[in-house]
């Protein structure tokens, strides 16, 4: 939904944008027309629930996945047609990636210090605890992808 985004996107391997706002019909529609059907794998992140019944339908019928990760309102629905479901679509879901903090979460700052895993490039800002709310400042706006956060001044 922000444009200004797509630039930063490209860096992390992002080679397609559609941006439902440029569009009058649904999303989904757009994507399966541009895929011949739909996309293999889909990826939510975002919690909003119309992100991801987008995310599922826009996925190909027959072996298309879509994998839900953002979470999203406690009250939100996730309406589809049935034949989505039929048409064996596989719809998934992950808290924190399926990762178990006590034996994943070792391998991972491994793979972090041996540089295999570059987790700096995603921290866009760095704040003082004081300044707490420039940090949710640049989450609402958009303007950043991870903001650390520093207990000391």
């Amino acid at each position: 939904l922000n444009p200004q985004r797509f630039d930063e996107a490209k860096k992390f391997g992002v080679t397609e944008f559609v941006n439902p706002k440029d569009h009058n019909r649904p999303v989904q529609e757009v994507i399966a027309e541009m895929t011949n059907g739909g996309v293999d794998r889909s990826v939510e992140c975002t919690g909003n629930v119309n992100a991801m019944i987008s995310a599922f339908e826009c996925v190909h019928d027959g072996w298309g996945v879509a994998v839900l990760v953002g979470v999203p309102n406690k009250d939100a629905v996730f309406m589809t047609k049935p034949i989505n479901l039929l048409n064996e679509r596989t719809l998934k879901g992950t808290f924190f990636g399926n990762y178990k903090p006590r034996t994943d979460l070792p391998s991972v700052v491994d793979m972090y210090t041996r540089k295999e895993l570059e987790v700096d490039k995603f921290i866009t800002h760095r704040v003082p605890f004081s300044e707490i709310n420039k940090a949710f400042d640049y989450m609402l706006n958009g303007e950043g992808l991870r903001c650390i956060i520093s207990m000391e001044e």
